[in-house]
């Protein structure tokens, strides 16, 4: 009988998992690195000016 279950409960983890990384950690993912080239650019420019062109 425990044998039964255990496809049922993988396929109820993948699908955590996959619901997790897909509605959780890929936004957040994109919203840090988004966010970390925008402070890269800010820091850059109060060292070095605004461009100049």
């Amino acid at each position: 009988m425990a044998e039964e279950n255990a496809p049922d409960k993988t396929r109820r983890q993948e699908l955590r998992g996959f619901f997790f990384l897909t509605v959780v950690f890929a936004p957040a993912l994109a919203i840090a690195l988004v966010g970390g080239y925008g402070f890269l650019v800010w820091m850059y420019q109060l060292v070095q000016g605004p461009p100049s062109y």
